[in-house]
């Protein structure tokens, strides 16, 4: 069994993942840079390492000084949560290398589900339904040309490295491509030091459902079914909910077989999750595998009653998984809204400064994601998530009305949040009835910003 995890990440994973050792005995080290010497995880886990400046390039992704903390401190395993070093594939390998456990699947796996080209072909080949478009990596504009006018208008133009939105663009006729094609592989090349593309058909309007998978080293692979993160702003998720109002009994068990059939292609070890789009008549399409946990794995843990965190741990410890699809029974409904430090109503221009005053939710059915004390000085360096407000009900419309509930509840004082606009979104017909789509918020913005307490918009 491990004995000491250092968590190579900050905030309110940092911090989930610290609970979850310490309710296995497992004993915890946190990194932090100078920005964040304050933090809570830093005073939650048993020893604290500052790893360098506010930079992330100098601190959360210096692998280096996270290595040499890991060795420093005696931790035998370290955990990257989401984001940073998630899913850089020669770190999971130093990682071995150092015989420090890396809590995550293997390099091998990190680098051919990371290039998405390569993970659509390996799709291809294992029958898992992927979106008409390249066999992979396009060579140049010319070649972009060839295979748009084969699956026809519009395309979007991917980065093989990308993820989180970068290296992403729509492309309607052929007189764009060319621009389109040379300013998404320069801003791949910025972001990920890859800037090759790959193309795909666009499709319009769809549902983006994610399956979560668990695998352990001796083959074993299940599925806990499924989140719907449909909302979004510019390819960011903004609330998430499970299951999924869209859904068919008949369509989610056809979508999980092809999540194992996915991760067993791979072979995959420990969690990750299988993501689709699903068009409007219930089309389902492969886009891309992430090989870390989740932010939205809590709305999974709340219907299933499993922890994904001790989950990873154990298979990371080498135990076998000891679920099987027969063991596990969805119950109930999870929605998670991302309450973020930023103006809705100033383009959502990110906020720094100091939590004056906090009030956070509580009651039946609320679970709170969040590193956020009074007094606290949320830094400008990092991503601009403050906390995750989770609620859980027997039904959709009870989670909903717990939501509701909760947000009126949560109070943050200091800086710009989006807590009336998670409501104002929660609050329109299309979500109440869940006949919405990744379109939604860029399509009703205005009208969304616009609606008042107990109106609807469309």
């Amino acid at each position: 069994m491990i004995q000491k995890v250092l968590i190579a990440n900050r905030g309110e994973i940092a911090i989930r993942i610290i609970r979850a050792c310490q309710e296995m005995g497992i004993a915890t080290v946190a990194v932090y840079s100078t920005a964040d010497k304050e933090a809570l995880h830093v005073k939650l886990a048993d020893e604290a390492v500052c790893i360098g400046s506010h930079l992330p390039k100098d601190s959360y992704l210096n692998i280096e000084n996270i290595i040499s903390s890991a060795i420093l401190t005696g931790a035998d395993a370290i955990h990257p949560g989401f984001g940073f070093l998630s899913e850089n594939a020669k770190f999971a390998e130093i990682c071995s290398q150092c015989d420090i456990k890396f809590i995550g699947p293997t390099a091998e796996m990190i680098r051919m589900m990371g290039d998405k080209a390569k993970a659509r072909e390996m799709m291809i080949a294992a029958d898992v339904p992927v979106v008409p478009g390249s066999e992979g990596k396009i060579a140049d504009v010319v070649a972009a040309k060839e295979t748009a006018k084969k699956i026809g208008y519009p395309v979007m133009l991917k980065a093989s490295a990308g993820g989180g939105g970068r290296g992403m663009r729509i492309v309607w006729e052929e007189s764009e491509l060319e621009k389109a094609f040379l300013s998404a592989s320069s801003e791949a090349s910025n972001a990920f030091g890859d800037g090759s593309m790959y193309l795909e058909k666009y499709v319009q309007n769809p549902r983006h459902i994610e399956f979560q998978i668990l695998g352990d080293a001796y083959g074993n692979i299940v599925h806990l079914g499924e989140r719907d993160c449909s909302l979004q702003r510019r390819h960011q998720k903004v609330i998430e909910e499970a299951p999924s109002p869209f859904l068919t009994q008949a369509l989610r068990e056809s979508m999980g077989e092809a999540a194992i059939n996915a991760a067993k292609a791979v072979n995959y070890e420990n969690a990750g999750t299988i993501e689709f789009i699903v068009d409007a008549k219930g089309n389902f399409y492969f886009i891309e595998m992430n090989t870390r946990i989740q932010v939205e794995h809590p709305i999974t843990e709340m219907v299933t009653g499993i922890d994904l965190i001790k989950q990873q741990l154990n298979i990371a410890s080498g135990e076998k998984l000891t679920l099987t699809m027969d063991s596990i029974k969805l119950k109930g409904h999870a929605i998670e809204c991302r309450i973020n430090a930023e103006n809705p109503h100033k383009n959502f221009r990110p906020c720094a400064g100091t939590v004056s005053q906090l009030h956070l939710p509580g009651g039946r059915g609320v679970r709170i994601e969040t590193g956020l004390y009074e007094g606290y000085k949320v830094p400008p360096t990092y991503d601009s998530m403050l906390a995750k407000i989770i609620t859980y009900g027997d039904t959709r419309e009870e989670a909903l009305a717990i939501m509701d509930r909760a947000l009126g509840e949560l109070v943050i004082e200091g800086l710009d949040t989006n807590i009336y606009f998670q409501y104002q979104l929660l609050n329109t017909k299309a979500f109440k009835e869940g006949s919405f789509d990744t379109s939604f918020i860029e399509k009703n913005l205005e009208e969304i910003l616009e609606q008042g307490v107990g109106t609807d918009a469309e």
